[in-house]
């Protein structure tokens, strides 16, 4: 393969992440007002349904991650997911019945949130196949990625707030298709061989080793404080600090945009210090943005926080995922899918956790569990070796 085709399929690469990041992040950053607001649901309900939105991702993309690891092409299953989430965007759109978006959009969201481990999986397959640089490939996918979420959220208040939710998810679908042709038209298939019947046991095997676990109890717990700042945030600084509705997407926007920088750096310092002991700087870095919540809750602490918050989401977001596929070498669809899944869990705690504490004591509340379970997080990173 030449460079210049080498260095096409990259840039490819890190345009279909900042497509895929953009279009979700039209989504996700109003869902908990798109619920309260349109199918007016109680804070229990919104809860509820992250719950099951991510108990029915974590089962499809197990599905499909064992699929793609041992057969196929992962390419054109990557298509399929993206077409999957542009009817999960129709859905939403057109439809406000609860019901309906619990079941077939939570089953159409599921598939397609398995796009973004696949395109990850695919990356490393093709980058180890090209002898590159993987962890600085990573990080820049994930700056990408970083940057949809700088772009996403102000466009998403911006478009639900003036135009309604039904243009912000049709914009959504239509970024989605973009992604299609993309990945149809520039993105390689990488070939692999399907593995014998008894290496299938891989995945239990990776499950038993005590970092595997420890890594994943400690991302789950880290996705959960993370997960309940995005539920509980846009309706938190309306109804208890009185702020604008549109500063929601500006602090999503800030943080996002300052993921960039401490992606890229933590790209470049790895080697250097160790996956490890990033980590560990990241999560210390959540238990100051959590505690600062508690300890500071108005608009000027809010933004000036948002700089931990970068640093702690952008190091766990890009090196965490690397550290499940270097504890699981061999198997990179498992060990993405592994990472997402530990977000997937997290949701589901988050959304049961903000749910529950909201409907009976409030949402300042929120923050204070935040701050006790990312203490038990930094803990559990100091159980896990270095790779």
């Amino acid at each position: 393969m030449s460079k210049p085709r080498i260095n096409a399929i990259y840039v490819t690469f890190l345009v279909v992440s900042l497509l895929c990041g953009v279009a979700g992040a039209l989504q996700a950053p109003t869902l908990s007002l798109f619920l309260t607001n349109e199918v007016k649901v109680r804070p229990l309900w919104v809860g509820f349904f992250y719950t099951v939105n991510a108990i029915a991702g974590i089962a499809i993309s197990f599905l499909l991650a064992n699929r793609s690891d041992n057969k196929g092409d992962r390419r054109k299953l990557l298509m399929f997911c993206c077409l999957m989430a542009i009817g999960n965007s129709l859905v939403f759109a057109f439809s406000r019945d609860y019901l309906v978006l619990i079941t077939v959009g939570v089953l159409l969201a599921a598939i397609g949130n398995a796009a973004m481990p696949q395109l990850f999986a695919l990356a490393r397959e093709h980058a180890d196949r090209s002898s590159s640089e993987v962890v600085m490939f990573s990080s820049m996918m994930r700056a990408m990625l970083s940057l949809a979420w700088v772009l996403g959220p102000p466009l998403s208040f911006m478009l639900a707030l003036n135009y309604g939710f039904t243009p912000m998810y049709l914009s959504a679908a239509a970024v989605f298709v973009g992604s299609i042709l993309m990945i149809a038209f520039f993105l390689p298939s990488v070939p692999r061989l399907e593995q014998p019947v008894d290496e299938k046991v891989a995945p239990v095997s990776a499950w038993r080793n005590k970092d595997v676990r420890m890594l994943f109890f400690a991302s789950l717990l880290m996705w959960t404080c993370n997960i309940m700042y995005i539920i509980d945030m846009p309706l938190y600084i309306t109804s208890d600090l009185g702020l604008p509705e549109g500063l929601a997407g500006l602090l999503m926007g800030t943080a996002a945009g300052l993921e960039i920088p401490a992606m890229l750096m933590a790209g470049y310092l790895v080697k250097r210090f160790g996956k490890r002991k990033l980590m560990l700087y990241a999560v210390a870095s959540g238990v100051i943005f959590y505690a600062g919540l508690v300890a500071f809750p108005f608009k000027a602490a809010l933004m000036i926080l948002q700089l931990f918050n970068a640093i702690f989401i952008g190091i766990v977001a890009g090196i965490g995922m690397l550290y499940f596929q270097d504890l699981m070498p061999g198997r990179a669809g498992s060990a993405t899918t592994l990472f997402t899944n530990s977000i997937s869990t997290g949701v589901i705690c988050a959304g049961l956790l903000q749910g529950v504490i909201v409907e009976n004591f409030g949402h300042y509340p929120v923050y204070w569990v935040a701050t006790i379970l990312v203490v038990l997080a930094l803990g559990l990173m100091f159980k896990v070796k270095d790779v």
